[in-house]
């Protein structure tokens, strides 16, 4: 992609506004920069003045008398279906305070609504909501429920609407959208990429949850990017938990629309994002403004579509970056002359932005840098070192590691460390940009991702089995960065499928076993041997079928010339089991497996000619 989309872009294609940070036009310039592209797009596409009609359509139906409540409404329109929430009578600020204290992800499974609990993980166990929007959620649950049965079947995951879904709202509706959302993004089973997911589009909302749910929405590489939240600068709301606590709790996660009677930007950093909000607000000015306000400022902003600064802004004595911070702080109406400039707070505010913007774009070049690159390709070397060295001494890689046999073993967890965190990045990078159906990685990335995925990950499997009483890797331990290499590996290879050939039998010594996770099979089939020889009959029936299934698995990949030959050194795990099995096994037991080892075919194999 060379060029940004056509401005109707979100009607066509199934692109989420922050997938256009990551284009290769906007990762020229610094994210709080680029920005300023990204909101013309968004005003130039109808969907916020569409998502803004939805709303007024529901205030005006709303009944001003009734007690706080929830209320909804679809959409159906050829290109897009579209979900609004509001509340009814409108909501205040008050109400919003009031009910601004955090309910933890834990305290709502006590109360048996853990309905957001599959966000929480190993390393992130809990996150907070703020109470007014979970209660509200929670009280009118089961009409929401019947919504979502309405665009969703709950027996096969999948959306039930052939057109982009846009869920969208107002202030404390914003908020019911964004849980909205996050529900239906938990449970969709995305099939395929003609499969949309939904786009939330809130007005004027107040920051949703805490530092926890901005991680557990990060941990899920692609969420952020299906949430853009339209921020007025005179609208106190959206900032309410920023300026009403010393130390706020609350923190953003998603795009942020910031925009004024001048201009707009778009910014999905979290640390700029809370410097805005924290910031570009007058409290002399500060009111609450209604949808009908928002949808004037869409009208003008999409009149006009982009700020022109005059001339007064280009003087050439100011630095690109300083000058770029200053036209966009301008465009979402932050009141800056240059004698304001001047001004110890603004100066301050600026300054800062400089500073992050300069902080990310070192951070940048040294993820991509040749620096960074180069210190992978040694680390790689050093483990390829390390592999041989281990042969050499007649055990493989694997079990020294597991084992922990030399010093150097040690020096292996450091370049591990290094190799994980890099590819990790890069994967989920890969994952998050809106490229086309099986072309996630350029192969040449996908050849050295495959090769760092048979070299390291047989490491993270023996430091899991080094730990007593572990089991099932593939299901408790495994990173999801290995599992998409691995996907996209196979995806990649179902088109170069094919007999193994001449070159792969005669290089067989030196290959990675392919199917990195070889040795958690190993590592389970010896537990398995141990259920047959000491289990229960129950047991021992099912470790005989999974023995069975194993035997089956390894002549597979023997057959393919899929495993390295260290395999079969003598103090291998494999052989270890097979010494196992064959003290366990009865004599008549026969089976490829059993025939290829007890005449030592493996001497023939490591030489290609088995």
């Amino acid at each position: 992609m060379n060029e940004v989309p056509s401005l109707c872009l979100w009607k066509e294609i199934d692109i989420p506004p922050a997938a256009f940070l990551s284009t290769p036009r906007m990762s020229q310039f610094p994210q709080f920069i680029s920005g300023l592209d990204l909101a013309n797009l968004v005003v130039s596409a109808d969907l916020l003045q569409l998502s803004c009609g939805a709303i007024r359509d529901l205030h005006a139906e709303a009944n001003p008398n009734q007690q706080l409540s929830v209320r909804h409404k679809l959409v159906r329109q050829p290109n897009c279906t579209t979900i609004a929430f509001a509340t009814s009578p409108l909501c205040t600020k008050d109400h919003i305070l009031q009910g601004g204290d955090l309910v933890s992800s834990s305290a709502l499974k006590e109360e048996g609504f853990p309905l957001f609990e599959s966000l929480c993980s190993e390393g992130n166990p809990s996150f907070s909501v703020h109470r007014a929007a979970i209660n509200l959620f929670k009280a009118y649950f089961q009409e929401l429920s019947l919504l979502r049965n309405q665009i969703h079947d709950s027996k096969t995951g999948e959306l039930l609407l052939n057109s982009q879904l846009i869920v969208t709202g107002h202030s404390l509706g914003g908020s019911i959208a964004s849980l909205f959302t996050l529900w239906l993004l938990d449970t969709i089973k995305r099939t395929s990429n003609r499969i949309k997911l939904p786009l939330c589009i809130t007005f004027g909302s107040p920051l949703l949850g805490d530092q926890g749910l901005q991680r557990a929405i990060s941990e899920h590489s692609k969420w952020n990017t299906f949430f853009l939240h339209v921020a007025a600068n005179k609208d106190l709301v959206p900032r309410i938990f920023s300026t009403s606590q010393p130390s706020p709790r609350c923190k953003p996660f998603g795009t942020f629309f910031f925009c004024s009677e001048l201009g707009c930007n778009c910014v999905d950093d979290p640390e700029v994002v809370s410097m805005l909000l924290r910031s570009t607000i007058s409290q002399v000015s500060a009111e609450e403004m209604g949808i009908d306000d928002y949808s004037g400022i869409v009208k003008r902003l999409k009149a006009r579509l982009i700020l022109r600064e005059d001339s007064q802004l280009g003087q050439p004595v100011l630095p690109p970056l300083r000058l770029g911070i200053i036209l966009q702080l301008k465009a979402i109406g932050v009141d800056i002359t240059a004698e304001q400039q001047q001004n110890n707070s603004i100066n301050d505010l600026i300054s800062e932005l400089e500073s992050h913007e300069n902080r990310r774009a070192q951070k940048m070049k040294s993820i991509d840098g040749v620096e960074k690159l180069n210190r992978v390709k040694i680390k790689m070397a050093c483990l390829e070192w390390y592999k041989k060295d281990c042969k050499a001494r007649g055990i493989g890689y694997y079990d020294s590691y597991k084992n922990l046999y030399f010093s150097s073993d040690n020096d292996v967890t450091k370049h591990k460390k290094l190799l994980t965190n890099y590819w990790r990045k890069l994967v989920e990078d890969a994952e998050r940009k809106p490229q086309k159906e099986g072309a996630y990685m350029r192969e040449t990335w996908l050849y050295a991702g495959t090769n760092y995925r048979r070299m390291v990950e047989p490491l993270d499997i023996a430091e899991y089995y080094r730990q007593k009483g572990k089991r099932d890797y593939q299901t408790n331990g495994r990173s999801k960065h290995y599992i998409l290499l691995e996907q996209w590996q196979k995806e990649h290879a179902e088109k170069l499928a094919g007999a193994p050939n001449d070159k792969k039998k005669q290089n067989v010594a030196g290959n990675l076993t392919e199917d990195s996770c070889f040795w958690m099979n190993v590592e389970e089939a010896l537990i398995f041997c141990k259920q047959l020889k000491d289990g229960s009959d129950e047991e021992k029936q099912s470790a005989r079928e999974r023995l069975n299934v194993f035997e089956q698995y390894v002549m597979d990949e023997i057959n393919n010339y899929a495993v390295s030959p260290e395999i079969f050194l003598g103090k291998s795990s494999f052989m270890n089991w097979w010494k196992d099995f064959q003290e366990i096994i009865e004599t008549s037991h026969d089976s490829p497996l059993s025939g290829f080892m007890k005449n030592c075919r493996y001497c023939q194999y490591e030489k290609g000619q088995f």
